[in-house]
């Protein structure tokens, strides 16, 4: 059977190999494929894998013999689930690979803010220790985390391994989900509702699904209930957080920070008011690119596609 993959080079852009897919189906690779080139380029394949290219109803409806989507990621939101269905073909997802790095991202931004390393390094370099009249010297507020407050907001498995690395540096851990079972034995651990938890963390840390009811989630008015001194944290979806509300709240003063790997838009297009605000850290979507976080998607993925040919579907969504 043939295969069509629309936007391989984020997985895939030279250090791993295809060879995982290439054992069960004839295989075309795309780096990244316009909107406009979709139908062309899926033509009469059975199989196609997608990260971030859209594939909608109409795409299903110009592809009679498509029978196999794969998306190389863990949220499916680019796909047309529902034409999915009504055409028979059958979606899957990953939902694994990289609960461990994203954690690890998530951790790495919150140091950030803590000890803005990458700004006292870059003065070290710039000669401002050599100039400097006392034996050290800092630019920016230094915070320590232990005995502090993290609240998750999410807690599936990234929210949990996020808060299991901040329980390790001694933070007591909130946490916010609609279900609320199997809770971890950290000593002071509680659920909390959303409102208690913004109001109670020192860091707020998104781990949630970006839905009808998650959009928007951290505006104006839910910024305004977090403490003065506390940052968030999202490593998530970008749509969870009003992106101008936010900056508004970093520049005023609301809150004190913000570590960021995902935007609304994205890639983002004509700037982003998060860029200037006062202590915004921003990536560009990194959390989940570690080459093991990879190298796991591309096996889980080639699993997908193997069980599907087998008659057994997994992973999949709905």
């Amino acid at each position: 059977m043939k295969l069509v993959v629309l936007d391989g080079y984020c997985l895939n852009p030279g250090d791993l190999s295809w060879e995982p897919l290439c054992r069960l189906a004839d295989v075309t690779i795309y780096d990244r494929t316009p909107a406009g080139a979709v139908i062309e380029r899926i033509g009469e394949a059975e199989l196609v894998m997608t990260n971030k290219t859209p594939l909608s109803a109409a795409v299903f409806s110009a592809l009679p013999n498509l029978k196999f989507v794969g998306v190389l990621a863990t949220g499916y939101n680019i796909v047309d689930v529902e034409a999915a269905r009504q055409h028979g073909v059958v979606v899957s997802n990953v939902p694994t690979y990289g609960t461990a790095s994203v954690a690890q991202h998530a951790v790495a931004l919150l140091l950030e803010l803590c000890h803005q390393v990458g700004l006292h390094a870059q003065a070290v370099r710039n000669g401002e220790w050599s100039a400097n009249p006392d034996w050290c010297f800092w630019k920016s507020p230094l915070v320590e985390l232990a005995g502090k407050t993290l609240g998750v907001v999410g807690f599936g498995r990234i929210g949990r391994q996020t808060a299991k690395i901040a329980h390790a540096m001694g933070m007591r851990v909130i946490a916010c989900d609609a279900i609320q079972t199997d809770p971890p034995e950290y000593e002071n651990f509680r659920w909390a509702s959303l409102e208690e938890l913004l109001a109670e963390s020192d860091v707020v840390s998104l781990h949630c699904p970006l839905t009808a009811e998650t959009q928007g989630l951290i505006n104006r008015e839910r910024l305004r209930q977090m403490k003065p001194a506390a940052f968030l944290i999202n490593t998530s979806r970008g749509g969870l957080t009003v992106d101008q509300d936010l900056a508004d709240a970093l520049n005023e003063g609301v809150i004190a920070g913000a570590g960021l790997d995902v935007l609304s838009v994205e890639p983002p297009v004509g700037g982003n008011p998060l860029f200037s605000a006062k202590n915004c850290i921003v990536t560009p979507h990194i959390a989940w690119a570690t080459k093991e976080a990879r190298g796991r998607l591309m096996e889980i993925a080639a699993g997908n596609l193997r069980a599907f040919l087998e008659g057994k579907p997994q992973n999949v969504v709905s």
